[in-house]
């Protein structure tokens, strides 16, 4: 979700030796595998661009540095940071390789996703890439969401699948990809699909004009764990990475002429091709670690596209 009014929390103490040895023990566990491969790799045709070229800082400009065609975003006590693209879009791939902090990062949401917030305060649509910052001992979670015409707003009804990723996203730069058309939305991470959202309803599925945004931000309430672990300031600056952005999309405001919504199959239609499918079932079998349509906590009739 976009960031709300910024809040400050206190956090738990850790022994770093012990720290130390869980970590080896963690990645060596969840990154020993590799998703066999989609056959097909759809980054290599849409253009990189350079940050001005398609986005605008939105909030905490002291907190934002480009250098080298990399955007970094930090968050300390007095702020976090965000951007917006310059244009809305009705459909297209956006995307952008994203390094994550390493260590200590539990509370802190590292974001890339589409948003209407702005136009349609209180009644929003919101395809959401957040990364869910954790303590040393475990893995990052890449949470995956989808907001329809106020669902992520006052009561909110989430359409959450999240992931441990099979690499150390702290490591190195890699590329996380959202198609959004008419029909569908992909999310891709290397090239690689780990989720088909099918449109199945207009009422389930996100169809007014979107902006492409990127922030860091305070979310102790709920994001490590479900608030068990907070933001601790101690380990401040908490920095991400942006770099390659691509925005190959259908512009809502006419600035791009008109255009077709691109396609991240090789046949150049919608949805994936076998392999895609193939790869993208191995990922949900191996990596994925909660699906909203699989809880039973949830009440789905608020959901009907499960």
């Amino acid at each position: 979700m976009s960031p709300p009014s910024f809040f400050l929390f206190k956090s738990l103490h850790f022994s770093l030796p012990l720290i130390l040895i869980v970590i080896g023990i963690t990645w060596a566990s969840t990154s020993a595998q590799s998703p066999p491969s989609p056959g097909y790799y759809p980054s290599s045709r849409f253009g990189s661009i350079g940050f001005h070229q398609g986005f605008r800082n939105l909030w905490g400009p002291q907190h934002q540095r480009l250098d080298q065609g990399s955007l970094t975003i930090w968050l300390d006590t007095s702020s976090g940071s965000g951007f917006k693209s310059l244009h809305p879009y009705q459909s297209g791939y956006f995307s952008a390789s994203i390094k994550l902090q390493t260590g200590y990062t539990a509370g802190v949401i590292t974001s890339f996703y589409l948003s209407n917030n702005e136009a349609h305060p209180g009644n929003h649509d919101e395809v959401d890439i957040e990364f869910l910052g954790t303590t040393p001992d475990k893995p990052y979670t890449l949470q995956t969401n989808v907001f329809v015409r106020g669902s992520g707003d006052g009561n909110i009804i989430g359409r959450e699948m999240k992931f441990h990723l099979w690499f150390d996203p702290t490591k190195d730069f890699h590329n996380y990809a959202i198609l959004w058309t008419p029909s569908e939305i992909i999310f891709l991470v290397d090239d690689i699909p780990i989720r088909r959202y099918p449109r199945k309803s207009d009422a389930t599925f996100p169809s007014r004009p979107l902006w492409v945004y990127g922030s860091i931000w305070d979310a102790s309430s709920w994001a490590t764990e479900n608030g068990k672990y907070k933001a601790d300031y101690r380990y401040e600056p908490f920095v991400g990475r942006y770099t390659n952005f691509r925005l190959s999309g259908c512009a809502a405001d006419g600035s791009a002429g008109s255009c077709n919504p691109p396609s991240v199959s090789p046949s150049g239609a919608g949805g994936l091709s076998r392999q895609q499918y193939l790869t993208m079932e191995w990922v949900q079998r191996n990596h994925m670690v909660y699906d909203y349509c699989s809880d039973p906590k949830r009440d789905h009739t608020l959901t009907p596209e499960c």
